[in-house]
């Protein structure tokens, strides 16, 4: 029988004389600040950066966007920092971006340049960092250096780098951020894994470019393959787009399984993504004790979803209250599945306008918003019934809906559709890519409205289906894995009989243990309410915690950029301060 146990162990916090930090990008710099707030001062600090900067990480750097590329959050959103973002731009304004040149005529609902975004996460870094020098903490930095494995040695870890160094610490914690790993690309020509960096993108292509994806990563490569090949400019208010000459047969087009595009930014009050919305960890306790040792998803989404709903929309709510989650999906889905994408994101787009004009929401999607953000901190603790039940019911309408795709991206996408330049091809789940034998890939697939099979190839292919969970296997951190002191992460079934069906079945993502509980292997690793791994045995593993959100997407199903690394980076503290060890115990 699987459990979970809370228990408050005595940590000795003298032995927490030096901490690590594996990866010094926006989930470091949310530690280090919770780190302070918490008054955690070791006598050493290390952060350890494979790339040339701190704080920027893969989406606000060099390594992950260009200057045509936008966050899709605003100053108004940012999570608190030493200094608020219109301070930083009054200290270091831009003066070739007009919206950021004067501080005193910043919108702080306008969402920012992510290369600017980076440059101010570096700074807020930096502050914090000698906040910590003066409460006598030794700070390393180590930039341009990569970390190979982490040892377990007695009450310590050996966290050695690519140059051999081995430096020792009493709390690890993994914060390595996204992850890009590559397939055929640069040995097959004219194959991307992912659309990063932009900058390996600098010739025409003059003839049509796939793309797999709609997310926003697949924006990204949208932005970026389009300036190499034409122009973007304004004329009476419309953005409009126009080839070079040489680029004459450029098109680009998408394939999505489900055949959407990314919902649009709209006017958020921006009190959503807060820790005291959220369930407490007493309140699940409490739940499971009464249920079965479940918390249940309808339960999390009547909490989460419905009720906070019914505050700022009741119309809307009493349209909806009686739907199970499967008939409110398909109703919000049903118009999408309707109209023509690029129809539907047109009329989007006006919506959302006028949410922004007159400063008032669009309160069921804020509300689903804020709902996937929550969903989090439960999700470790349901049954793989609700687990499955969520990822393939409320996940694909969760993620088009959290995009907020920024207004100057839509009008961009629909400058290119004007001209005919970009399409959508809704292709079925048996789809794939292959390499063609000499350049670019060949698309395999099932043409959803004439049923039609097709193998097209393209001469340039851009993988952009968004992040991918980083499986236990693909770890880099081989000790960890050997010794066990990392696991895979799983849920049991709250229906033995549902487990025992699908394991005979030969659903290799099913585990059985003995006598007859069977149990969904979910995602990446194993961790705690507190971001602790856990190992082969369900224990927690004193002082590690992982951050990295493609190590632990399978118990973290959605993570909000910036609010969830706040959110994260505040456990993490918590937890070392309190020497709080919450194990899953397997008996």
């Amino acid at each position: 029988m699987m459990h979970q146990l809370l228990q408050n162990r005595s940590i000795d916090m003298e032995k927490i004389d030096s901490i690590g930090i594996v990866g010094g990008g926006p989930a470091a710099l949310f530690v280090v600040k919770h780190l302070i707030s918490e008054d955690i001062y070791p006598q050493t600090l290390y952060i350890f950066e494979k790339n040339t900067r701190i704080g920027a990480g893969m989406p606000y750097s060099q390594e992950g966007a260009a200057k045509e590329h936008v966050a899709n959050v605003s100053a108004n959103e940012l999570p608190e920092l030493p200094e608020t973002f219109s301070s930083f731009i009054q200290r270091k304004p831009y003066p070739h971006h007009p919206d950021f040149s004067d501080y005193r005529n910043i919108n702080e609902y306008k969402v920012i340049p992510r290369l600017i975004l980076g440059d101010y996460l570096e700074e807020q870094f930096k502050i914090l960092l000698n906040t910590a020098r003066k409460k006598g903490v030794t700070v390393k930095v180590f930039t341009e250096t990569t970390v190979i494995d982490i040892r377990k040695k007695d009450h310590l870890f050996e966290i050695i780098t690519g140059g051999d160094d081995i430096y020792e610490c009493s709390a690890t914690i993994i914060c390595t951020g996204h992850h890009w790993p590559k397939k055929f690309e640069g040995n097959k020509n004219g194959w991307y894994d992912s659309p990063y960096p932009p900058s390996k993108f600098s010739s025409p292509t003059n003839y049509p470019i796939a793309i797999r994806g709609t997310s926003l990563t697949a924006v990204d490569a949208i932005k970026t393959l389009a300036r190499i090949n034409g122009t973007f400019s304004e004329k009476d208010n419309e953005m409009t787009y126009t080839l070079h000459e040489n680029s004459s047969n450029f098109s680009l087009t998408l394939f999505s399984k489900r055949g959407y595009l990314p919902a649009l930014r709209f006017h958020s009050e921006g009190s959503a993504f807060s820790e005291g919305w959220i369930m407490s960890q007493e309140e699940i306790y409490e739940y499971k004790e009464k249920n079965g040792g479940f918390v249940d998803l309808n339960y999390v989404f009547e909490r989460n979803f419905k009720q906070p709903l019914r505050k700022k929309n009741e119309k809307f709510y009493n349209e909806i209250k009686d739907l199970t989650i499967e008939q409110f999906v398909e109703k919000m889905l049903a118009l999408r599945e309707e109209l023509d994408s690029f129809e539907l994101f047109k009329a989007e787009y006006y919506e959302a306008q006028k949410s922004i004009e007159r400063h008032q929401t669009i309160a069921w999607k804020e509300t689903l918003s804020a709902f996937s953000y929550a969903i989090n901190y439960p999700a470790k603790h349901f049954s793989a019934e609700d687990m499955i039940r969520m990822k393939k019911t409320l996940l694909p309408l969760i993620s088009v809906i959290i995009a907020s795709l920024p207004q100057s991206s839509y009008r961009e996408i629909i400058a290119l559709y004007n001209q005919g330049l970009i399409s959508l091809v809704s292709v079925d789940d048996e789809s794939h890519v292959e390499p063609h034998q000499e350049e670019g890939a060949i698309y395999h697939y099932t043409d959803h409205h004439s049923g039609e099979a097709k193998s097209d190839h393209y001469r340039m292919y851009v993988d952009a289906v968004g992040q991918q969970p980083v499986q236990f296997n693909d770890i880099p951190f081989e000790t960890l894995r050997e010794e066990g002191l990392i696991s895979s992460g799983y849920l049991k079934f709250k229906d033995t009989s549902t487990g025992k069906m699908q394991f005979e079945e030969g659903n290799k993502k099913i585990l059985k243990i003995e006598p007859e509980n069977y149990y969904l292997r979910v995602d990446g690793l194993n961790i705690n309410d507190y971001f602790q791994a856990l190992d082969y045995y369900g224990r927690a593993t004193q002082n590690l915690f992982i951050m990295t959100v493609p190590y632990i997407a399978g118990l973290n199903p959605d993570y909000s950029g910036l609010d969830f690394c706040d959110t994260a980076g505040k456990r993490v503290a918590t937890c070392l301060k309190s020497g709080i060890i919450a194990d899953q115990i397997v008996s």
